[in-house]
């Protein structure tokens, strides 16, 4: 019978963020996967997929957080769905939350989704005030100037050819410090020249 294994999983938002906090959380594990990914959807996150994948009946996944696994209700409920048909546990370690497939604790589970609602919540009313923010400061002139371009026109030629090479895009995307979304924008463009000053 193979060994058991207790798997991490890590995700921020950019590059430029630390695991090391979740690194210690998560604590020892025989595997870790890690993510620099802003995403909504599982679907979205390559190495969350590769973790999902890779656990097999029997297996741990632990999560520093809740959220970091899942960023609304309903995707959280999708990826512990698609992980209990598995027979994997899944341990948040911030909240003590362990959650057994096979049924399992009730109050545990009832516990899990209000946090997870809470804290879609929350990210739905920043989101709000931020657009309202930025409503406002459109309004007053000199206050908004809009969004600064990130890359140069040498570093955008450099993501081509690296395009053009075979690097994968999101591999591209974190050594740049850029979303996926901005790196498919500045790909869509036919020339840098006059549109990256």
């Amino acid at each position: 019978m193979p060994t058991t294994q207790r798997v991490a999983y890590v995700r921020v938002s950019s590059a430029g963020q630390n695991l090391d906090r979740q690194l210690e959380a998560v604590g020892e594990v025989d595997k870790t996967y890690s993510e620099y990914q802003s995403a909504a959807t599982a679907s979205e996150r390559p190495e969350l997929q590769k973790a999902i994948k890779y656990v097999r009946e029997g297996d741990t996944l632990v999560v520093a957080s809740i959220d970091r696994l899942a960023r609304s209700l309903r995707d959280m409920l999708t990826i512990m769905e698609e992980l209990e048909q598995k027979g994997v546990t899944v341990e948040f370690c911030t909240q003590g939350l362990t959650i057994r497939p096979g049924g399992g604790d009730l109050t545990t589970r009832l516990i899990l989704h209000i946090i997870t609602a809470v804290a879609q919540s929350e990210r739905e009313m920043i989101r709000e005030r931020q657009a309202e923010g930025i409503a406002i400061a459109k309004k007053t002139p000199g206050k908004y100037p809009g969004r600064k371009r990130r890359l140069n026109n040498d570093q955008i030629r450099e993501i081509r050819n690296a395009v053009a090479a075979g690097v994968p895009k999101a591999q591209i995307a974190r050594t740049y410090g850029i979303s996926r979304n901005t790196l498919y924008r500045y790909l869509e463009h036919p020339s840098p020249g006059p549109l990256y000053p």
